[in-house]
């Protein structure tokens, strides 16, 4: 296998003349001797038998050969610039990726602020989120397919995860205001919505997205059929389009019951809030990526994200 010709200090230096508009400008810029500077391009002319300047006007020009080596060459020089930083990252502690597993139930807006001011520290941490659902959350953290889950839901026990309570998610029955069940409790509103008239209704639930750990699904009661949907927005806009009914979490509905999209009804089987936990595995050795991501997300308004305003029930 033929070795390389090209070097680090061989397009640097042409880089340079191309910046400075001649090899002695490039030389001062590079603290070099002219006479060095022009043996390197020599040299680098002969290894790869190609000319890279046309020296037969008063001033150098590169030709197409030059151009092309000069274009990828820049590209060279920046990756190894990056990855000179990288090393010297990973080496102070910063990651090279950050995984972080968000549940479907909670909201993505504050992520992106947040997103945003990770980005800003100039890190080459790689962000990488990814969505899950229930147990599926859980499955993710514990068999190390991220660095950290947000909203892991249940009673919060794990003798293998740090958990930290971020608030409790409130759940309304929603539907349009022109479902039938909305129509019947606008006629007798003292009557809210029986088990037996659910049965009528296709029931649309979010599966869980747990491979190996036993999961359920969000949001089953018993009903005459079920639409399983892989996500908390895709059941939100299944209930839009009237295609079916069930339990809504409150803070991610807050648009469509403003514009009267849907409309809360208030039923004999109310479903009770969920508790939401960021949680991170304790065997874990963690950087500083993911402890500045604990520290920001732990700082977030939780309970008043996931709790944003009392409901009224449809009358």
């Amino acid at each position: 296998m033929p070795q390389p010709v090209l070097s680090l200090d061989a397009l640097r230096a042409l880089d340079a003349i191309a910046r400075k508009g001649s090899f002695a400008a490039a030389a001062e810029a590079l603290y070099k001797v002219p006479s060095a500077l022009s043996y390197t391009i020599a040299k680098l002319e002969q290894d790869l038998g190609v000319q890279l300047f046309d020296r037969s006007r008063q001033r150098a020009q590169l030709t197409s050969a030059g151009l092309l080596l000069l274009e990828q060459g820049r590209e060279l020089l920046q990756a190894s610039q990056r990855l000179e930083e990288q090393v010297r990252q990973l080496d102070s502690g910063w990651e090279q990726r950050l995984r972080i597993v968000v549940d479907t139930i909670m909201p993505w807006a504050p992520l992106w602020q947040l997103s945003a001011d990770f980005t800003a520290l100039e890190r080459f941490t790689r962000l990488q989120f990814s969505e899950q659902v229930m147990a599926g959350t859980w499955e993710a953290l514990l068999r190390d397919r991220c660095d950290m889950a947000l909203g892991l839901a249940g009673e919060g026990v794990n003798a293998q995860v740090e958990l930290h309570l971020l608030g409790y998610a409130e759940f309304a029955f929603a539907v349009p205001p022109t479902h039938p069940l909305a129509q019947r409790v606008a006629t007798t509103p003292d009557e809210p919505v029986r088990r037996e008239e659910l049965l009528a209704f296709t029931a649309v639930v979010v599966a869980d997205s747990a491979a190996e750990m036993p999961g359920r699904d969000s949001g089953l009661f018993a009903a005459g059929h079920v639409l399983q949907v892989p996500t908390m927005q895709a059941k939100i806009a299944a209930q839009l389009a009237g295609i079916g009914v069930g339990f809504l979490p409150v803070h991610l509905i807050q648009q469509e019951l403003l514009t009267q999209q849907l409309v809360v009804l208030t039923t004999e089987i109310p479903r009770a809030p969920v508790p939401l936990y960021l949680g991170w595995r304790k065997d874990v050795v963690t950087g500083q990526a993911c402890r500045w991501w604990r520290e920001h997300l732990l700082n977030l308004p939780w309970q008043q994200l996931l709790t944003p305003g009392e409901l009224k029930a449809h009358v």
